[in-house]
């Protein structure tokens, strides 16, 4: 047993703890950490590793960056009135915790994103589990449920049995580890109209990797929902012990969103959330966060919201224009300074961890993308197309599954022939410009390893890579059209959802 001032250095991590525990959750350095707080890294680092006492400031910029919803906020107040705390090994996977009075899995961080783009809802919703018992674990149960109309079950019923939710549009995806390490198979348990479960196996087809008695590790499952089917509800209830829970709502800001939460539990009515939803504007986003710890079992916690602005229906003949989608999908428009200059490369292989963030991040996007249009010509996506300053780069050529890695992407050569075709760019997808192009490149480039490659792009690809290349030296289609040329509105443009012509 720990005597009390064998309690001192545990309560010194109270803090610590959270801010690492969070940086894990959003999956940011301590580098990119620091850039959002506007701290210096070395400062950062100097908290982390408890040579440097956080202030009351700090705590609120990492609170921020953070998208804590309070979490650190709360962990510096308990710091500071020196609050006795539960002593945890220092090994992060395997803290010993205490035993749970039902099963062996505990959930040490539930930890829910819903992101709204004015059509459909995305779900990222990742689990710190940890195994406390004696048996291994090779699958976890997980639900989804929805109710478009949670006061009128006749209607909602109707709704379901005309149009039921699908696993085509749900596209239900699933990973295993940091960083989604190893994808997850999954298997139907209940289909029905409104309500899917799945059990994620931890499997895969390169083989199985069970979560053992003792380790712990970061689940993450994504689906996504139209909001034709959807209601302005969102609801995660406690099925198993569980240390921490967060939620995070990311509504487009011209809805003008008001969020509230109410909790309900097998004792209690409905009531209030006893902190209040932190909430944040980021770019053209309204975020709301909110977080809990230690919440008891079987409590049912519900955010609930309305638009002050309506969105437009999937009826509506006026939709919004691409530019506009395209920013409620995060994807970062032509005004911004981050599009008009070079992008810091990566140092590998240091910095590969730093690499991998950002491809994930891109990959993510891009599928958000995707949902939203039809891309017969291929598409690409560059980090700082997503607010990120970083030299890396993904291509999608047309007619296929295979992804195209740039990281710290240049040009070292290009073909003798050159055509003009349309090209289109995310960052202002209004217009469509006719730009010429060599037909082949030969570019250099590098792995997460820091190994350097040379490739050979031809035609439509070697297109689509120059396009994306620009973008990591800060230059814009625009910038190559020929003198007195101009960029036609997307209406005048009739090659959409078509191939490239040669």
């Amino acid at each position: 047993m720990a005597t009390q001032d064998e309690e001192s250095p545990a309560h010194q991590d109270v803090f610590v703890g959270e801010l690492r525990r969070w940086r894990e959750v959003r999956g940011m350095s301590r580098t990119a950490v620091a850039v959002a707080m506007g701290y210096s890294r070395s400062y950062v680092s100097k908290v982390e590793s408890g040579h440097e006492r956080p202030s009351r400031e700090f705590a609120k910029a990492a609170d921020d960056a953070l998208n804590a919803g309070g979490a650190l906020r709360r962990a510096w107040r308990e710091h500071e009135a020196n609050r006795p705390v539960t002593i945890r090994a220092v090994h992060p996977e395997r803290q010993q915790l205490a035993e749970p009075a039902t099963g062996s899995l505990i959930v040490e961080h539930d930890d829910a994103e819903l992101i709204y783009n004015g059509r459909t809802y995305r779900a990222v919703m990742r689990r710190r589990l940890v195994n406390n018992g004696t048996d291994p674990i090779t699958r976890y149960m997980i639900r989804i449920s929805v109710d478009r109309f949670p006061g009128d079950p006749e209607l909602s019923n109707q709704l379901y049995r005309d149009r039921p939710l699908t696993w085509e549009e749900l596209d239900l995806q699933a990973w295993c580890g940091e960083d989604r390490t190893e994808p997850m198979r999954w298997v139907a348990q209940h289909d029905r109209d409104a309500f899917k479960e799945v059990w994620l196996q931890f499997a895969n087809d390169s083989g199985h990797f069970p979560l053992y008695p003792g380790q712990s590790v970061w689940i993450e499952y994504t689906y996504t929902v139209r909001d034709d089917k959807w209601g302005n509800w969102f609801q995660r209830a406690v099925r198993l012990p569980t240390r921490m829970l967060s939620i995070r709502l990311d509504f487009p800001e011209h809805l003008d969103p008001a969020v509230w939460g109410l909790h309900t539990s097998m004792t209690a009515e409905s009531m209030p959330f006893r902190t209040a939803i932190d909430e944040q504007r980021a770019g053209n986003r309204r975020i709301f966060a909110w977080t809990t710890e230690e919440p008891p079992l079987h409590a049912r916690y519900r955010l609930e919201w309305h638009f002050r602005q309506k969105p437009a229906t999937h009826a509506e003949p006026e939709q919004e224009k691409p530019s506009q989608v395209m920013r409620s999908l995060g994807v970062v428009q032509s005004d911004d300074p981050i599009l008009h200059r070079p992008a810091k490369p990566f140092s590998l292989p240091e910095e590969a961890d730093d690499a991998k963030r950002v491809i994930a991040e891109l990959l993510s996007a891009a599928k958000r993308v995707a949902h939203a249009h039809t891309f017969g010509k291929g598409m690409g996506l560059a980090a700082n197309q997503i607010g990120i300053d970083r030299s890396a780069a993904i291509v999608f050529p047309p007619g296929t599954d295979d992804v195209i890695l740039l990281l710290n992407a240049r040009i070292i050569e290009n073909g003798e022939h050159h055509d003009e075709q349309y090209e289109g760019c995310l960052s202002f997808f209004d217009v469509r410009g006719l730009v010429p192009r060599p037909l082949v490149l030969h570019v250099e480039h590098q792995d997460v390893s820091g190994e350097r490659k040379i490739t050979i792009f031809e035609r439509g690809v070697a297109r689509l890579v120059a396009h994306e290349i620009d973008h990591l030296h800060g230059k814009l289609y625009t910038d190559r059209l020929p003198p007195g040329a101009k960029a036609i509105p997307i209406e005048q443009y009739g090659g959409s959802g078509l191939n490239w012509q040669y």
